[in-house]
Protein backbone atom coordinates (compact mmCIF):
# COMPACT_ATOMS: atom_id res chain seq x y z
CA UNK A 1 0.00 0.00 0.00
CA UNK A 2 2.97 2.33 0.58
CA UNK A 3 3.77 2.83 -3.17
CA UNK A 4 0.12 3.71 -3.81
CA UNK A 5 0.14 6.15 -0.91
CA UNK A 6 3.19 7.86 -2.38
CA UNK A 7 1.60 8.01 -5.83
CA UNK A 8 -1.64 9.73 -4.79
CA UNK A 9 -0.09 13.21 -4.21
CA UNK A 10 1.49 12.99 -7.63
CA UNK A 11 -1.84 12.20 -9.26
CA UNK A 12 -3.50 15.06 -7.43
CA UNK A 13 -0.96 17.49 -8.92
CA UNK A 14 -1.50 16.31 -12.49
CA UNK A 15 -4.17 18.88 -13.21
CA UNK A 16 -2.13 21.28 -15.35
CA UNK A 17 -2.12 22.22 -18.96
CA UNK A 18 0.47 20.98 -21.42
CA UNK A 19 2.61 18.82 -19.19
CA UNK A 20 3.93 21.53 -16.86
CA UNK A 21 7.56 20.76 -16.26
CA UNK A 22 7.31 19.13 -12.85
CA UNK A 23 8.07 15.45 -12.42
CA UNK A 24 4.87 15.06 -10.41
CA UNK A 25 2.80 16.42 -13.26
CA UNK A 26 4.42 14.12 -15.81
CA UNK A 27 3.95 11.05 -13.59
CA UNK A 28 0.33 11.93 -12.94
CA UNK A 29 -0.41 12.54 -16.61
CA UNK A 30 1.24 9.28 -17.67
CA UNK A 31 -0.79 7.44 -15.04
CA UNK A 32 -4.07 8.59 -16.57
CA UNK A 33 -2.88 7.91 -20.11
CA UNK A 34 -1.85 4.39 -19.06
CA UNK A 35 -5.21 3.94 -17.34
CA UNK A 36 -7.07 4.82 -20.54
CA UNK A 37 -4.91 2.44 -22.60
CA UNK A 38 -5.43 -0.40 -20.11
CA UNK A 39 -9.20 0.13 -20.08
CA UNK A 40 -9.31 0.23 -23.89
CA UNK A 41 -7.29 -2.96 -24.38
CA UNK A 42 -9.15 -4.67 -21.54
CA UNK A 43 -12.52 -3.96 -23.15
CA UNK A 44 -11.26 -5.06 -26.57
CA UNK A 45 -9.86 -8.29 -25.11
CA UNK A 46 -13.19 -9.14 -23.45
CA UNK A 47 -15.13 -8.22 -26.60
CA UNK A 48 -12.84 -10.37 -28.76
CA UNK A 49 -13.73 -13.45 -26.72
CA UNK A 50 -17.32 -13.05 -27.85
CA UNK A 51 -16.48 -13.06 -31.55
CA UNK A 52 -17.58 -16.25 -33.28
CA UNK A 53 -18.05 -16.90 -37.01
CA UNK A 54 -21.41 -15.29 -37.77
CA UNK A 55 -22.27 -14.88 -34.08
CA UNK A 56 -21.44 -12.27 -31.45
CA UNK A 57 -21.77 -13.51 -27.87
CA UNK A 58 -21.82 -11.11 -24.95
CA UNK A 59 -22.74 -7.47 -24.58
CA UNK A 60 -19.28 -6.09 -25.30
CA UNK A 61 -19.07 -8.07 -28.53
CA UNK A 62 -22.46 -6.72 -29.60
CA UNK A 63 -21.50 -3.17 -28.59
CA UNK A 64 -18.27 -3.53 -30.58
CA UNK A 65 -20.26 -4.57 -33.63
CA UNK A 66 -22.56 -1.57 -33.25
CA UNK A 67 -19.58 0.77 -32.86
CA UNK A 68 -18.00 -0.66 -36.01
CA UNK A 69 -21.22 -0.27 -37.99
CA UNK A 70 -21.68 3.28 -36.71
CA UNK A 71 -18.14 4.36 -37.60
CA UNK A 72 -18.28 2.55 -40.93
CA UNK A 73 -21.49 4.39 -41.87
CA UNK A 74 -19.92 7.66 -40.71
CA UNK A 75 -16.82 7.15 -42.87
CA UNK A 76 -18.67 5.97 -45.98
CA UNK A 77 -21.34 8.69 -45.80
CA UNK A 78 -18.79 11.50 -45.40
CA UNK A 79 -15.70 10.29 -47.26
CA UNK A 80 -17.37 8.13 -49.91
CA UNK A 81 -17.26 4.43 -50.92
CA UNK A 82 -13.51 4.28 -50.22
CA UNK A 83 -14.10 5.56 -46.69
CA UNK A 84 -14.35 2.04 -45.26
CA UNK A 85 -10.56 1.70 -45.27
CA UNK A 86 -10.30 4.54 -42.74
CA UNK A 87 -12.54 2.82 -40.17
CA UNK A 88 -9.65 1.41 -38.06
CA UNK A 89 -8.09 4.86 -37.61
CA UNK A 90 -11.39 6.56 -36.81
CA UNK A 91 -12.38 3.80 -34.36
CA UNK A 92 -9.02 4.26 -32.61
CA UNK A 93 -9.65 7.99 -32.24
CA UNK A 94 -13.17 7.28 -30.96
CA UNK A 95 -12.05 4.77 -28.33
CA UNK A 96 -9.19 6.90 -27.00
CA UNK A 97 -11.28 10.08 -26.77
CA UNK A 98 -14.46 8.41 -25.50
CA UNK A 99 -12.70 6.41 -22.78
CA UNK A 100 -10.60 9.42 -21.78
CA UNK A 101 -13.76 11.50 -21.49
CA UNK A 102 -15.40 8.78 -19.38
CA UNK A 103 -12.38 8.78 -17.07
CA UNK A 104 -13.01 12.52 -16.64
CA UNK A 105 -16.36 11.68 -15.02
CA UNK A 106 -14.75 9.66 -12.23
CA UNK A 107 -11.35 11.32 -11.73
CA UNK A 108 -10.23 14.94 -11.22
CA UNK A 109 -7.98 14.64 -14.28
CA UNK A 110 -8.26 12.90 -17.63
CA UNK A 111 -5.98 12.87 -20.70
CA UNK A 112 -8.50 14.91 -22.72
CA UNK A 113 -8.51 17.55 -19.97
CA UNK A 114 -4.80 18.17 -20.68
CA UNK A 115 -4.09 20.48 -23.60
CA UNK A 116 -0.83 18.85 -24.68
CA UNK A 117 -2.51 15.44 -24.99
CA UNK A 118 -5.30 16.87 -27.14
CA UNK A 119 -2.80 18.75 -29.27
CA UNK A 120 -0.94 15.49 -29.83
CA UNK A 121 -4.15 13.77 -30.96
CA UNK A 122 -4.97 16.69 -33.26
CA UNK A 123 -1.48 16.65 -34.81
CA UNK A 124 -1.80 12.91 -35.44
CA UNK A 125 -5.19 13.49 -37.07
CA UNK A 126 -4.02 16.33 -39.32
CA UNK A 127 -0.74 14.54 -40.09
CA UNK A 128 -2.72 11.46 -41.12
CA UNK A 129 -4.90 13.60 -43.37
CA UNK A 130 -1.82 15.07 -45.08
CA UNK A 131 -0.36 11.59 -45.51
CA UNK A 132 -3.54 10.31 -47.14
CA UNK A 133 -3.63 13.40 -49.37
CA UNK A 134 -0.06 12.77 -50.52
CA UNK A 135 -0.81 9.08 -51.15
CA UNK A 136 -3.90 10.02 -53.13
CA UNK A 137 -2.58 12.98 -55.13
CA UNK A 138 1.20 12.70 -54.97
CA UNK A 139 3.44 14.99 -52.95
CA UNK A 140 3.37 17.97 -55.30
CA UNK A 141 -0.23 17.34 -56.34
CA UNK A 142 -1.41 17.42 -52.73
CA UNK A 143 0.25 20.73 -51.89
CA UNK A 144 -0.53 22.19 -55.30
CA UNK A 145 -4.24 22.35 -54.49
CA UNK A 146 -3.42 24.73 -51.62
CA UNK A 147 -2.72 27.39 -54.27
CA UNK A 148 -6.17 27.10 -55.83
CA UNK A 149 -6.76 27.16 -59.62
CA UNK A 150 -3.73 27.70 -61.85
CA UNK A 151 -3.12 31.38 -62.64
CA UNK A 152 -0.60 33.09 -64.89
CA UNK A 153 1.13 36.43 -65.01
CA UNK A 154 0.68 38.82 -62.10
CA UNK A 155 -2.12 36.61 -60.76
CA UNK A 156 0.54 34.20 -59.54
CA UNK A 157 0.80 36.46 -56.49
CA UNK A 158 -2.80 35.52 -55.67
CA UNK A 159 -1.88 31.84 -55.88
CA UNK A 160 1.01 32.42 -53.47
CA UNK A 161 -1.30 34.24 -51.08
CA UNK A 162 -3.88 31.44 -51.28
CA UNK A 163 -1.15 28.87 -50.62
CA UNK A 164 -0.06 30.69 -47.45
CA UNK A 165 -3.66 31.06 -46.28
CA UNK A 166 -4.41 27.37 -46.84
CA UNK A 167 -1.19 26.36 -45.08
CA UNK A 168 -2.16 28.40 -42.04
CA UNK A 169 -5.67 26.91 -42.28
CA UNK A 170 -4.25 23.38 -42.05
CA UNK A 171 -2.29 24.33 -38.94
CA UNK A 172 -5.34 25.95 -37.39
CA UNK A 173 -7.30 22.72 -37.88
CA UNK A 174 -5.02 21.06 -35.33
CA UNK A 175 -5.44 24.01 -32.97
CA UNK A 176 -9.22 23.93 -33.39
CA UNK A 177 -9.49 20.18 -32.77
CA UNK A 178 -7.35 20.34 -29.63
CA UNK A 179 -8.87 23.47 -28.09
CA UNK A 180 -12.46 22.30 -28.67
CA UNK A 181 -11.85 18.99 -26.90
CA UNK A 182 -9.77 20.53 -24.13
CA UNK A 183 -12.19 23.39 -23.50
CA UNK A 184 -15.21 21.13 -23.07
CA UNK A 185 -13.60 18.47 -20.84
CA UNK A 186 -11.41 20.79 -18.76
CA UNK A 187 -14.26 23.31 -18.57
CA UNK A 188 -16.54 20.61 -17.18
CA UNK A 189 -14.04 19.91 -14.39
CA UNK A 190 -13.74 23.60 -13.58
CA UNK A 191 -17.52 24.09 -13.53
CA UNK A 192 -18.00 21.21 -11.09
CA UNK A 193 -15.16 22.44 -8.86
CA UNK A 194 -16.48 26.01 -8.82
CA UNK A 195 -20.03 24.94 -7.92
CA UNK A 196 -18.76 22.68 -5.16
CA UNK A 197 -16.76 25.60 -3.69
CA UNK A 198 -19.90 27.73 -3.59
CA UNK A 199 -21.77 25.01 -1.69
CA UNK A 200 -19.29 23.41 0.66
CA UNK A 201 -21.91 21.20 2.34
CA UNK A 202 -23.76 19.90 -0.75
CA UNK A 203 -21.77 18.81 -3.85
CA UNK A 204 -24.13 20.52 -6.30
CA UNK A 205 -21.47 20.31 -8.99
CA UNK A 206 -22.31 16.63 -9.39
CA UNK A 207 -25.67 17.70 -10.85
CA UNK A 208 -23.73 18.54 -14.02
CA UNK A 209 -22.90 14.86 -14.57
CA UNK A 210 -25.74 14.35 -17.14
CA UNK A 211 -24.45 17.33 -19.14
CA UNK A 212 -20.88 16.05 -18.90
CA UNK A 213 -22.04 12.59 -20.01
CA UNK A 214 -23.56 14.16 -23.13
CA UNK A 215 -20.31 16.04 -23.73
CA UNK A 216 -18.37 12.78 -23.51
CA UNK A 217 -20.21 11.38 -26.55
CA UNK A 218 -20.55 14.60 -28.52
CA UNK A 219 -16.86 15.54 -28.33
CA UNK A 220 -15.73 12.07 -29.45
CA UNK A 221 -18.20 12.27 -32.33
CA UNK A 222 -17.12 15.78 -33.40
CA UNK A 223 -13.42 14.88 -33.43
CA UNK A 224 -14.03 11.76 -35.56
CA UNK A 225 -16.54 13.52 -37.82
CA UNK A 226 -14.17 16.43 -38.56
CA UNK A 227 -11.32 14.01 -39.25
CA UNK A 228 -13.55 12.26 -41.80
CA UNK A 229 -14.42 15.60 -43.40
CA UNK A 230 -10.74 16.54 -43.69
CA UNK A 231 -9.95 13.15 -45.26
CA UNK A 232 -12.80 13.54 -47.76
CA UNK A 233 -11.42 16.91 -48.89
CA UNK A 234 -8.08 15.40 -49.92
CA UNK A 235 -9.29 12.04 -51.29
CA UNK A 236 -12.70 12.80 -52.83
CA UNK A 237 -11.50 12.14 -56.39
CA UNK A 238 -10.96 8.45 -55.53
CA UNK A 239 -14.72 7.96 -55.81
CA UNK A 240 -14.52 8.98 -59.46
CA UNK A 241 -11.80 6.39 -60.13
CA UNK A 242 -13.78 3.66 -58.40
CA UNK A 243 -16.95 4.55 -60.30
CA UNK A 244 -15.23 4.58 -63.70
CA UNK A 245 -15.29 0.77 -64.29
CA UNK A 246 -19.04 0.75 -63.63
CA UNK A 247 -19.61 2.97 -66.65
Amino acid sequence: MEPITRLMPLLAEAKVEGGGGHAETFVGTMFYVALVVLIMFGLLAVARKGFRPGVFQGRLANYSEQLYLFVNNLCVSIIGPHGAKYVPMIVTFWLIIFISNMVALAFPVAPTAILSFNLGLALISIGYVQWEGIKSNGFFGHFKHFAGPKMGGPLVLISVMLFCIELVSEIMKAVSLSLRLYGNIHGGHEAVTSLNKLWNVIPVGELLIPVKLLTVVVQALIFCLLTCVYISLVTHHEDEHEAAPAH
